[in-house]
């Protein structure tokens, strides 16, 4: 049976042990170099380095025969791995019993050379998990010395991370507490929305990041490289060492830019602009009020994304700008979303839908952006039938606003934390990790069913502060998180569908509806995003105050 060849960078590949057969097989391939790290005898079903040898020099392959005891990989070792790599620019491949050495002193021979997170993500690609490597080599840059030990390790400082060392610090002022998060600026980004429609300006939505930090909490100012579950440890660039007693994991997504080809390239110019990101959303504005004719385009990616409404939203807000302004007729909206649905609670489309035909906007499901010409101002489509047949769709376009597909980040999707998906794997209610019992996530990187949303953040935040404080023995009951989020669907200046729902879909209204009813447009769910939100965001949210946000206690 022919082994599985690995590839851990643009030189060098791994696996098993191998055969002759294999050898061939890399000869094939342009391999010039092999390297042996599994020692003579380990096993009775091995071919012996020398076979090995004779078989590859018949192909002009040099060999060598750096052999290393399973579990006793040495800094020597790791040396000599990495000074047969630097004397050659051929292709190499290093074998072992399954690959796992020959990729750990890859990994500790390339500590000085890359970064950590880039040596972990491309072992946990090959299927190696190299986060006790990466510890180890941050281990050896500081001396063996952990830069410092703390209570609550939280990494992200976004809405998720500093609500939750806020609501931590209100119930506990003594506990220590670190943030870990290397941006210098913190953004509201639910207020995106409202700057792609002309109501908030871009500086409205931004403070700086050391003004909001908790009182109290330090912040470590750096970027995570990886994680290290079993030793308790966060790993940070640069090789500096955190330790924690428990851990709270909220670093958000990543919006994946380059998923789409020729997006980069065309982002903020020919009309190509999108409301996730700071610098774009003001641009939004000025296409929606330039356009006086013509095609405008609106994306949305696969699920999952960050507030499922957003994509809809800019176009709501455009469409109504159009309207006022007497272009409606003129201006041809469609929607193209990669899913099947408009909204995924189905008490909120029929309202949505009318607004749909308001603007006069065709919908085009299962249609998911694949690629941008922005100088030629096309966009291109994969469209997907009802038989799962696929056919490409191209469409020209005076403006559009896409939305990129998003992904956990990458220093999660190549940690022990992750799901196969890549998201921190979380119990849905208790958010405590299903593998690690001292760590938590929550926010828009971990993998319960619940829309990626601010409001959702600001439950979960005090749900994981009781929930730690339960576990060091200092709460009174377990509190459960039961998939509340909120998208307010701006479907016009001045009126909003307010969509509040939790796991499967349930209706969780905060209002009754004799006040506020959600499934219809109304001016009071307006007043409420336009004015009240972002002070609860910023005062109350940010600075421990659980308003409409308290956890329900399971008493023991």
């Amino acid at each position: 049976m022919t082994v599985e060849f690995k590839r851990l960078d643009d030189k060098l590949t791994v696996s098993g042990q191998l055969s002759a057969t294999d050898v061939a097989a890399l000869a094939e391939q342009g391999v010039k170099v092999l390297i042996c790290n599994r020692p003579d005898g380990e096993g009775n079903d091995q071919c012996s380095f020398t076979e090995i040898q004779t078989e590859a020099e018949k192909h002009g392959m040099q060999c060598h025969y750096l052999p290393v005891v399973s579990g006793r990989v040495e800094d020597g070792d790791a040396e000599a791995f990495g000074k047969v790599l630097d004397e050659t620019t051929e292709p190499v491949h290093a074998y072992c019993r399954s690959g796992m050495r020959s990729t750990t002193l890859w990994a500790l021979s390339q500590g000085d050379k890359q970064p950590l997170s880039e040596i972990v993500s491309a072992a946990r690609k090959a299927g190696y998990d190299m986060s006790g490597v990466a510890a180890r080599i941050a281990g050896q840059a500081e001396g063996g010395r952990d830069l410092a030990s703390y209570d609550v390790v939280i990494v992200g400082a976004g809405a998720a991370g500093i609500a939750t060392a806020a609501s931590l610090k209100k119930r506990n002022h003594a506990m220590s507490i670190a943030i870990i998060d290397p941006a210098d600026v913190h953004y509201y980004q639910p207020g995106w929305t409202m700057v792609g429609g002309g109501i908030f300006r871009p500086e409205q939505t931004a403070r700086t990041m050391a003004s909001l930090i908790p009182q109290g909490v330090d912040w470590i100012k750096a970027a995570v490289a990886a994680f290290d579950p079993d030793r308790d440890t966060v790993i940070l660039e640069g090789c500096r060492l955190i330790r924690y007693q428990r851990l709270v994991v909220a670093p958000g997504l990543k919006l994946n830019w380059d998923g789409i080809e020729g997006l980069v390239d065309t982002l903020g110019q020919n009309g190509v602009t999108s409301n996730y990101r700071y610098d774009l959303a003001p641009y939004t504005w000025e296409l929606v009020q330039n356009l006086k004719s013509g095609r405008a385009l609106f994306t949305q990616p696969p699920m999952p994304i960050k507030c499922a409404g957003a994509p809809q939203k800019a176009m709501y807000l455009s469409g109504d700008y159009w309207r006022q302004q007497g272009r409606i007729d003129d201006i041809d909206i469609e929607f193209y979303n990669a899913g099947a649905v408009l909204f995924g609670v189905k008490e909120y489309v029929p309202a949505l839908m009318k607004y749909v035909e308001r603007y006069q906007a065709a919908l085009n499901f299962n249609h998911k952006l694949t690629k941008i010409d922005g100088p030629r101002k096309v966009a291109t489509f994969e469209a997907t039938d009802g038989e799962g047949n696929s056919h490409t769709v191209e469409r020209e376009f005076d403006m559009i606003h896409v939305v990129p597909p998003q992904t956990a980040p990458d220093f999660i999707r190549s940690s022990p934390l992750a799901d196969d998906a890549g998201w921190v794997d979380v119990d849905q209610t208790t958010l405590r990790h299903k593998k690690y019992d001292n760590i938590w996530s929550l926010g828009d990187a971990m993998n319960a069913p619940n829309a990626k949303t601010a409001a959702a953040a600001r439950m979960q935040a005090p749900i994981v502060a009781n929930n730690i404080l339960y576990d060091m023995g200092k709460g009174r009951g377990v509190a459960h998180y039961n998939g509340y989020g909120s998208c307010p669907l701006t479907v016009e200046r001045g009126k909003i569908v307010l969509a509040e729902f939790g796991y499967g879909g349930k209706l969780l209204p905060s209002f009754p509806t004799w006040l506020l009813d959600g499934t219809k447009p109304s001016w009071m769910a307006w007043f409420l995003k336009e004015k009240m939100l972002p002070p609860i965001y910023w005062k109350g949210m940010l600075k421990g105050k659980e308003w409409m946000a308290q956890p329900v206690i399971d008493d023991q």
